[in-house]
């Protein structure tokens, strides 16, 4: 079993319930309870779930969508601060197996940007994760460059995390079984960080990182035609869409334990920028960490996708 890194772990803090449970309404009581269980608890359950995966360090991130539905931008300031001081707290209790994302007041893009810095500078996390849409707006939008250029700035990676659209896509209407975690959240977060790359925001700042979940969101399928449609329909951008992809968005595993979806990223993306993610306590950890540990791969790249990769690009020291 090859060590590992997850970038993907997601936690629970106190006063954080109802600002989650918007995404549960209709899962099973016994079902939710057994997740919440898991989402508080830092201790045992989690640290022996990553144990029998042979995950050496979570890198942890609040259950969202937390304050990004918050309608009050004062209230969301406050709150994100309490979460990522409550997270600080559990990770140095364990600093040998957790790191932290900060979680972000994205209404207003200068408080954003300055509790990224100082959850970075004060608390020792290694960036952060934006849990979609804030309220209606997306991350492409002019108001954010400040945010933007604050996190090109300190070098901080941004975990693009699924979370539900504004309303329900028309096409998904009538089938419960393709809302959410089975399709919905893809054509979402994937087309949101499409708005990124079309809306010039790597040009604005090239130095910004986004990460995907999921293998990346299908965007990896998708690179010739990306840049086939941009000429055809005039975008104007510096480079080829498939440009920015390759270069400033890496992808995780997350959620996906399947081998063909594994070795496109590859292919389309390079082994380096893809990275191992078990979107605890969501997905299993033993399923994820019994397929990345058996999928055929050499074992040099292998131990990049699994450890070597994060630890460069978050500046994990470990």
């Amino acid at each position: 079993m090859v060590s590992k890194i997850a970038l993907e772990e997601h936690f629970l803090c106190p006063g954080f319930d109802d600002y989650w449970k918007t995404t549960v309404a209709d899962v099973d009581p016994a079902v939710l309870a057994k997740v919440v269980a898991r989402l508080s608890d830092f201790d045992d359950l989690r640290l022996q779930s990553m144990d029998s995966a042979g995950i050496a360090r979570a890198v942890l991130s609040l259950a969202g969508p937390g304050v990004q539905i918050e309608r009050d931008s004062a209230t969301a300031v406050r709150n994100a601060r309490a979460a990522n001081d409550f997270l600080a707290r559990e990770v140095q209790r364990r600093p040998d197996r957790y790191s932290g994302f900060a979680h972000l007041p994205m209404q207003d893009a200068k408080a954003a940007a300055d509790e990224l810095e100082r959850s970075m500078r004060d608390l020792g996390f290694c960036g952060a994760m934006i849990n979609g849409h804030t309220n209606g707006q997306y991350l492409d939008d002019p108001a954010l460059d400040p945010f933007w250029e604050r996190a090109a700035a300190l070098g901080a990676p941004i975990y693009l995390h699924p979370a539900d659209p504004p309303a329900l896509f028309p096409a998904l209407a009538g089938h419960r079984g393709l809302r959410r975690a089975t399709w919905e959240w893809t054509l979402e977060t994937g087309t949101h960080a499409l708005r990124l790359v079309f809306g010039g925001t790597f040009d604005r700042f090239p130095g910004a990182k986004l990460v995907l979940g999921h293998m990346g969101e299908t965007l990896p399928y998708l690179l010739w035609r990306f840049d086939s449609r941009a000429k055809l329909y005039g975008v104007k951008l510096a480079k080829p869409p498939s440009d920015y992809i390759k270069q400033n968005i890496v992808v995780t595993t997350s959620g996906m334990c399947s081998t063909e979806p594994l070795n496109c990223a590859i292919a389309a993306l390079g082994h380096r920028h893809v990275m191992f993610a078990a979107d605890y306590p969501f997905e299993s950890a033993d399923e994820a960490a019994e397929f990345i540990d058996h999928t055929p791969l050499s074992d040099d790249v292998r131990a990049d996708i699994c450890f070597n990769n994060a630890k460069s690009f978050f500046g994990l020291k470990i």
